[in-house]
């Protein structure tokens, strides 16, 4: 099994990159999906998320109002620490449980958002980054999910930098450019680093 750690900053094109690499033949372990099904209505998770952070983190249908929340964790790094404390743990025991019964010879990518924020990089056998210029970011963020343009730059500079992603990097993908040069530069991962590597790895690490 060959485990790439897939990470980027908020809307340097992650995931596109990981439906590529899906569409290509790896399985995608996405740890973002994985963060809203851990606190779904009716999970331990939830419970913890609004016993920590008061009622108003929720919808009225009771759902987690997620952009309510991310407003007030991204404007303060002890609130945003104290819910990486429920959620974290949650997400790694269900991510182990994912992996645990794939075939040996699996190319599985796990789409970690903060690899280099909490030092995960050694977890796996390559870490590919996406990147793109900050400016092109915002661009993104604020025509594609309705962002504000100062939610936006909060998120960005709440995330690593582009130094510290580099220097973890085994493969940087440059994304400032058109979503065909991305996805050219993927193909050439898959061909040249991934696919070739797949079958007998013993390499691997463990989460």
């Amino acid at each position: 099994m060959l485990r790439l750690g897939l990470t980027g900053g908020i809307g340097a094109g992650k995931s596109t990159v990981a439906r590529e690499l899906e569409r290509l033949g790896a399985v995608v372990v996405d740890a973002d999906a994985i963060a809203r099904e851990v606190v779904a209505i009716g999970t331990p998770g939830l419970a913890a998320v609004v016993a920590e952070f008061g009622e108003e983190v929720l919808t009225a249908g009771g759902a987690l109002d997620r952009a309510a929340l991310g407003r007030m964790v991204f404007a303060d790094p002890a609130a945003r620490a104290r819910l990486e404390e429920i959620t974290h743990p949650l997400i790694a025991a269900e991510t182990a449980r994912r992996v645990m019964d794939l075939p040996r010879g699996a190319v599985v990518v796990h789409d970690v958002p903060l690899i280099v924020e909490r030092g995960l990089a050694d977890r796996y056998d390559l870490v590919a980054v996406v990147g793109a210029d900050e400016e092109v970011r915002l661009e993104r963020l604020v025509r594609d999910r309705a962002m504000s343009r100062e939610d936006a730059l909060a998120r960005i500079r709440a995330q690593a930098t582009d130094a510290e992603r580099r220097a973890v990097a085994d493969v940087w993908l440059d994304n400032s450019g058109s979503a065909e040069e991305l996805l050219t530069q993927v193909r050439r991962l898959w061909e040249e680093r991934l696919r070739p590597r797949r079958d007998g790895d013993r390499s691997c690490r463990h989460i």
